[in-house]
C-alpha cells in the first residue's frame, strides 16, 4: 500500500522552476532516501508533502490526503525532523516533549517516558535543551517528532552538524523506529554513504527533476553495467593481466581486483581460487551508493 503518491508535481517561486514533473510513490512502512545536492529540490518537496506551501501543477496523495486542501490532517499525522532542532532552549527535555505533546492532542507521560528512554536521554530529562550538544538535540527532535505516534515522518538533513559517532546513533534510531512502530519515513539528504546502509528505496533529484528512483538492487541492475571484486588471497596467479579469463589487477601483495561482468561470475572465480589457494575475504567495491548516483547523473541528460 502507498503513503505518499506524487503525479507530475511542479513547484514555481517568482517564475523560477524549482520542481519540474516529479512523479514517484512511496510503500507504507519503508525507509527512503531522497537524495540529490544541495539546491535540488528537496526540502521544497517535503514542504509540498506536509501541505505548507502548494505545488504550482500536479497531484499528491499523503496518508489518503490532498496536502492541498487537507495539510492540518496530514501534519497531525505526521513528524517532521528540520535541520534545525526547532526545540526551546530555555525549557528541559521533559517540558518541551509535554509543551509539544499538548499541541499534538497526545499528551501521555508514558510515551515521553519511553521515547526518552529509547534515545537515551532519560537521565537528561530535567535538562535545559540549551545545554545539550547538537546530538542531543536531535534525539530530543526525533522524540518530539514522535510523540503523537505519527504514521509518517519526514527528515530533512537529520545528520547536518553531527559528529561520525552522531550521525551512527541517529542512522540506528531510525532503524529502531521503522522495525518497532511501523513509521514509513522520507530522509532527505546530500550525504549518500550516510544512508546506503538504511534505506528501502531511493529517489535522485537534480535540478528540479526526478532523475531515478527505486530499490538498491534495482539501481545496481541497471547501473553497475561491470563488478570490481577485490578478493584478499594468497593466489599468485602466473599470468599478471588475466586469471582463469577474469582480468584483474593487484592492489597489494595479498589483494587482487578483477573485473567481471555479471554478479553470477562471483562464485566459479571463487571456486577457482580456492582450489588453489586460500581466501580471507571478498568485496564488491563499486557497489557504493555514491558510486550509483554519479553513473546515473552521468546517464542524465537533460
Amino acid at each position: 500500500m502507498n503513503i505518499i503518491e506524487a503525479f507530475h508535481v511542479e513547484k514555481e517561486f517568482n517564475g523560477h522552476s524549482i520542481l519540474k514533473d516529479v512523479s514517484f510513490t512511496i510503500e507504507e512502512g519503508t525507509i527512503n532516501g531522497l537524495l540529490g545536492p544541495n539546491g535540488a529540490g528537496k526540502t521544497t518537496l517535503i514542504r509540498l508533502l506536509n501541505g505548507v506551501i502548494d505545488a504550482t501543477s500536479g497531484t499528491m496523495n499523503v496518508i489518503n490526503y490532498d496536502p492541498k486542501i487537507q495539510g492540518d490532517k496530514i501534519r497531525n499525522m505526521a513528524g517532521i525532523v528540520t535541520e534545525s532542532a526547532a526545540l526551546y532552549h530555555d525549557m528541559s527535555a521533559w517540558d518541551n516533549l509535554v509543551f509539544f505533546a499538548k499541541i499534538y492532542n497526545a499528551y501521555d507521560p508514558k510515551r515521553i517516558r519511553y521515547l526518552l528512554k529509547q534515545f537515551e536521554m532519560y537521565e537528561k530529562k530535567d535538562h535545559l535543551v540549551g545545554t545539550f550538544s547538537t546530538g542531543m538535540k536531535k534525539r530530543i527532535s526525533l522524540a518530539k517528532a514522535l510523540i503523537h505516534k505519527p504514521k509518517l515522518l519526514f527528515l530533512d538533513e537529520p545528520t547536518n552538524g553531527l559528529d561520525p559517532e552522531g550521525i551512527n546513533d541517529v542512522i540506528e534510531l531510525l532503524k529502531r523506529i521503522n522495525e518497532e512502530e511501523g513509521v514509513t519515513i522520507l530522509i532527505c539528504s546530500h550525504v549518500l554513504h550516510q544512508l546506503e546502509t538504511i534505506c528501502d528505496s531511493f529517489l535522485f533529484l537534480k535540478e528540479g527533476r526526478l532523475i531515478e528512483q527505486g530499490t538498491r538492487s534495482e539501481l545496481e541492475e541497471k547501473y553497475l553495467t561491470e563488478i570490481k571484486l577485490l578478493v584478499e588471497t594468497g593466489l599468485q596467479p602466473s599470468n599478471l593481466q588475466v586469471y582463469k579469463g577474469y582480468p584483474y589487477i593487484r592492489v597489494s601483495s595479498t589483494q587482487l581486483e578483477f573485473t567481471l561482468d555479471t554478479k553470477g561470475q562471483i562464485s566459479p572465480l571463487l571456486k577457482e581460487i580456492l582450489n588453489e589457494s586460500w581466501i580471507y575475504s571478498s568485496e564488491i567495491t563499486n557497489r557504493g551508493l555514491e558510486t550509483l548516483y554519479f553513473k546515473i547523473r552521468g546517464g542524465d541528460h537533460e
